[in-house]
């Protein structure tokens, strides 16, 4: 979780895990052991006069952040939650000197993490669901800020495939079938929905759950006219969760020869964006016919995870995967929008950095790499790439 920066359902409230890691014991590149946390101007000072790699280390990611402080600011993604790239513009916050806020979500490039002190939040006592069935995606946007107006601790969906889905292989897998019956009809009467979406309230107070629930959901019915569904207790709310959590294992294990390929997977814009973005993206993978695909995700950040399923035997399927990306990452982009905003880069997305950073960024990404890794030891080919690391990962797509 910290090598990824990775967030999920709760990050809509808390964030992501940067915001609770307090300080990282780390080996780096010379082999030796060091702590990483905030740090004030005297001790930022104090570290920069070690004759060692890590007083090295400090030295020049302080130079590198001073000489490109506007350049680094700008470049910061304005979305709710980003994995991409190194984090630079979080290094120095507060007043403070940080070196935590790019290890956090380097995956391994930056040298190897030994320990980790996190600071934890205490769940609240009660939960429950309003589950929201939208039938169009046109008003979308304008729901999703209106339900984000009574405070959601997470704000999930999936779409009608994932449901159909679900419909098809999860109840006689799960013992679940009666407790689905109320989808079944939808299905069979032609009424199933684009979106399904759980906004989830909680409190340590269950009346207090239950007035801002039934104030909720007459705010959506006035303006939006949809179908609600209160749970009353967490077992039918597990059904709901159920759909959402397991739809990836769901695609993975029940569809024949096919394989879950999850090469654009976590993408995110703004919530204004959606009613846009949604039919686009769906356009844009109908065109390569016979991609099943699922899309579930954050609503409430506008973060999606896409999940196509592939049959590798077919050379049209392996080849499709850098043309397809290269089409939903400009769609992201153009909308100002992130790659990845909790799974970070890998080998899949590291060469699209460049395309969402440019390339005076992306220098600033290598530079950090070889400042930390000068032999590019660690974990290769993430976060930074050279060309044969990048055509390594073609050719391998390509015979997978």
């Amino acid at each position: 979780m910290v090598a990824n920066n990775s967030g999920g359902e709760k990050s809509l409230s808390y964030g992501k895990t940067d915001r609770y890691v307090q300080n990282l014991e780390v080996i780096l590149s010379d082999g030796n052991s060091c702590v990483l946390e905030p740090l004030a101007l005297a001790g930022l000072e104090e570290k920069k006069r070690l004759e060692t790699f890590e007083g090295k280390v400090y030295r020049e990611t302080h130079d590198l952040i001073k000489a490109n402080y506007d350049l680094i600011q700008r470049a910061k993604p304005d979305v709710s939650k980003n994995s991409a790239g190194y984090a630079l513009w979080n290094v120095e916050h507060d007043g403070m000197f940080d070196l935590t806020k790019i290890f956090v979500g380097s995956q391994g490039t930056l040298g190897l993490i030994t320990k980790i002190k996190l600071g934890l939040i205490k769940p609240k006592k009660y939960s429950k669901l309003l589950v929201i069935f939208l039938n169009d995606l046109k008003p979308l946007g304008d729901l999703v800020n209106e339900v984000m107006k009574f405070k959601p601790e997470s704000f999930e969906s999936y779409d009608d495939k994932t449901l159909r889905l679900a419909l098809k292989f999860f109840p006689r897998l799960k013992g679940y079938f009666w407790k689905f019956l109320p989808e079944f009809w939808m299905l069979l009467t032609g009424g199933i929905p684009k979106l399904v979406l759980l906004a989830e309230i909680t409190d340590d107070n269950e009346s207090e759950v239950d007035r801002i629930l039934k104030d909720l959901e007459q705010a959506v019915h006035s303006r939006f006219k949809v179908r609600t569904h209160i749970t009353s207790s967490q077992a039918e709310a597990q059904k709901y969760w159920a759909v959402r959590r397991e739809s990836f294992n769901l695609l993975r294990n029940h569809v024949g020869n096919e394989h879950t390929a999850p090469f654009i997977d976590d993408v995110i814009v703004h919530v204004d964006q959606l009613p846009e973005f949604l039919p686009r993206l769906n356009d844009l993978i109908s065109q390569y016919k016979g991609l099943m695909y699922t899309i579930a995700g954050h609503a409430g950040d506008a973060n999606f995870h896409i999940i196509p399923l592939m049959d590798f035997r077919k050379e049209e399927n392996r080849r499709a995967i850098p043309e397809l990306s290269e089409k939903v990452y400009d769609l992201v982009i153009s909308l100002k929008g992130s790659i990845t905003a909790e799974h970070n880069d890998g080998l899949i997305r590291t060469p699209y950095l460049e395309k969402m950073y440019g390339r005076e960024v992306v220098e600033l990404f290598k530079k950090t790499k070889e400042i930390f890794d000068p032999l590019n030891i660690f974990n290769p080919g993430k976060k930074v790439m050279v060309p044969k690391e990048q055509a390594y990962i073609k050719e391998h797509i390509l015979q997978s």
